[in-house]
């Protein structure tokens, strides 16, 4: 692939495990608790979809969307825990990295090549996470969509990276998780590479577009040699 100018990362389902708050209270919540954090992600993400496309005067930040998307969850499944509520969202500030993340930006980073986060949190709340992640270090600039006041996918988003290092989108390598954020990324004009942990069906046709799909980010560094 042709060497970019810097790589720029999601953050949560691509460098942080959204699943980890709720991992640290799996004891608790019992054997249902993968579908309680699946659902709280769907849920969180639907809401930061639906306040961009209803407009500015709808926006709100990626903090309180998460918030009401747990608040969501309890409710639909009659958990009465405000204790537990809080918890819960402390822990999401504090969500771990992948096991592979900090050898994979430390690769990066021998190369030569510059590091960004561009994500939809606020800039506190990714302070707090690639602090807690060990990562700090390891990452050049981190971006929030709170600067432009509007959720990914809008290209606005994207068009932070190419502003903060001053070249065109295809000098720019995104690395995501979400199949929606990379088509956005791609239709934006920047190379692009999937994360797929799970092993998910191709979606946008990501595949055909030439958008190389990677278990995990340790054979990122690779791609670039």
């Amino acid at each position: 692939m042709p060497a970019p100018e810097a790589v720029v990362f999601d953050a949560y389902g691509t460098l942080l495990d959204v699943n980890g708050a709720m991992a640290q209270h799996a004891a608790r919540l019992g054997e249902r608790w993968e579908a309680l954090s699946a659902e709280w992600r769907g849920k969180q993400l639907e809401y930061t979809w639906v306040r961009s496309l209803t407009g500015a005067a709808h926006h709100e930040n990626f903090w309180l969307c998460t918030r009401d998307a747990l608040a969501f969850v309890f409710a639909r499944h009659g958990i009465d825990d405000p204790a537990l509520q809080k918890q819960l969202m402390e822990a999401y500030r504090f969500l771990p990295a992948y096991p592979e993340v900090p050898a994979m930006l430390r690769g990066l980073r021998e190369r030569g090549v510059a590091v960004a986060i561009l994500s939809n949190g606020t800039p506190g709340m990714l302070a707090d996470a690639v602090s807690a992640a060990g990562i700090e270090a390891l990452v050049d600039e981190i971006l929030s969509v709170e600067s432009v006041g509007v959720f990914k996918p809008d290209p606005r988003v994207y068009r932070l990276a190419t502003r903060q290092f001053g070249c065109e989108p295809e000098e720019l390598m995104f690395v995501s998780g979400n199949a929606w954020d990379g088509q956005a990324a791609l239709d934006f004009g920047m190379q692009v590479v999937r994360v797929n942990r799970t092993g998910a069906p191709d979606e946008y046709g990501l595949a055909a577009a030439g958008v190389v799909s990677l278990s995990d980010l340790a054979g990122l560094p690779g791609l670039l040699s």
